[in-house]
């Protein structure tokens, strides 16, 4: 999972772009967050005809609250930085689909207790902030409450996985940046970020978004392009069988994306964003329909649809592509739990680097 370590300057641009990743997509869940389950007229209705323009109260009149997706994003990078250390320490690799899998299980504990236990006293388990349950998706409970499905590293993908196997739901994709953070190459990032995707659903598609999230978010950190770093990941989403629903979503976000005047119908002729492939289509579309960060942020929201998902995928995007400093500073200053992201981003990037 490791390269050579990096020269202080591009050392400095790598943690930039660590944190960016992150808080982006907290920014982009933060969003969208209260108009989750609001149609476009409702969200034009209550907030004007542009929608919102900025964050809003959620229902409890919180504004900056993130919801499962931030959660389980970091959930993710908790296990990544485990895999990581254990390796670097032990000389043992390839740890990392159980201490995942063991990360996430650690947010289930989060959805179905009322605080940390008496006995945690470290890591994200610790974080009271963290055991707030907002609209987690079904797929990731019930796959991780009824399996303890930890796959195989060099499990053949295409054919449908064990758990949920008719289950395409964007909470795949939503949670699958991280695995494009580590200094590795797009094939691995992918099979990883697949395959884990697979404990909760096994759709190809599913597990297939998440997979081209996170082979985008590699080339990002490295600093490609947006266009380029998803035309790279439609050429190895096409060595799999099974991806064309994947292919022609982010095909379709490309082609939209050049047609230019970025406008939230043409965001909705990519669907809702409740499932995988589409929640990547709209996050890649808005991040690329625009240049400018706080208003490709705003499209990739204001839509009837999952909100939240499609904007913290987005964010993702830009904060890999940009790094943190690239972010609306107004915003960033109100997320919920940004000091814990941004020590766990500060920690894991330098996890990644140390020899």
């Amino acid at each position: 999972m490791r390269n050579g370590r990096l020269g202080w300057e591009a050392e400095a641009v790598y943690r930039a772009r660590v944190r960016g990743c992150l808080l982006g997509g907290a920014i982009g869940d933060a969003l969208g967050y209260p108009i989750e389950f609001d149609s476009l007229d409702r969200i034009r209705a209550a907030h004007g005809p542009r929608g919102v323009t900025g964050l809003v109260p959620d229902g409890d009149g919180v504004v900056g609250r993130v919801s499962d997706d931030t959660q389980m994003t970091l959930f993710t990078v908790e296990g990544l930085q485990q895999a990581h250390a254990r390796e670097r320490l032990k000389g043992i690799g390839g740890g990392w689909p159980r201490l995942v899998r063991w990360a996430y299980g650690r947010w289930l504990d989060t959805q179905t207790q009322p605080g940390p236990a008496a006995d945690v006293h470290g890591g994200l388990a610790a974080q009271s902030w963290l055991y707030a349950r907002r609209a987690p998706g079904n797929a990731c409970l019930s796959g991780l409450k009824e399996q303890d499905h930890v796959p195989d590293p060099m499990t053949e993908l295409g054919p449908p996985g064990p758990v949920n196997p008719g289950s395409k739901g964007c909470g795949t994709v939503m949670r699958s940046a991280p695995f494009g953070l580590a200094p590795t190459s797009d094939d691995f990032a992918f099979g990883m970020a697949a395959r884990c995707a697979r404990m909760t659903h096994g759709h190809p598609t599913g597990y297939y978004a998440a997979g081209a999230l996170a082979a985008i978010v590699v080339r990002l950190v490295a600093g490609e392009s947006l266009e380029s770093a998803v035309l790279r990941a439609l050429r190895l989403l096409a060595r799999h069988p099974g991806h064309e629903e994947t292919s022609v979503a982010l095909t379709r976000a490309l082609d939209l994306a050049a047609e230019g005047a970025p406008t939230a119908e043409k965001l909705e002729s990519l669907g809702a964003g409740w499932i995988a492939e589409e929640a990547l289509a709209m996050g890649v579309y808005s991040a690329l329909a625009t240049p400018d960060v706080t208003d490709a942020l705003l499209l990739s929201v204001n839509h009837s649809g999952d909100s939240d998902s499609t904007g913290s995928i987005c964010g993702n995007l830009l904060g890999a592509r940009h790094g943190d400093h690239g972010l609306p500073q107004e915003w960033l200053e109100r997320i919920e739990g940004r000091a814990t992201i941004t020590v766990l981003a500060d920690e894991f990037a330098a996890e990644c680097v140390r020899r």
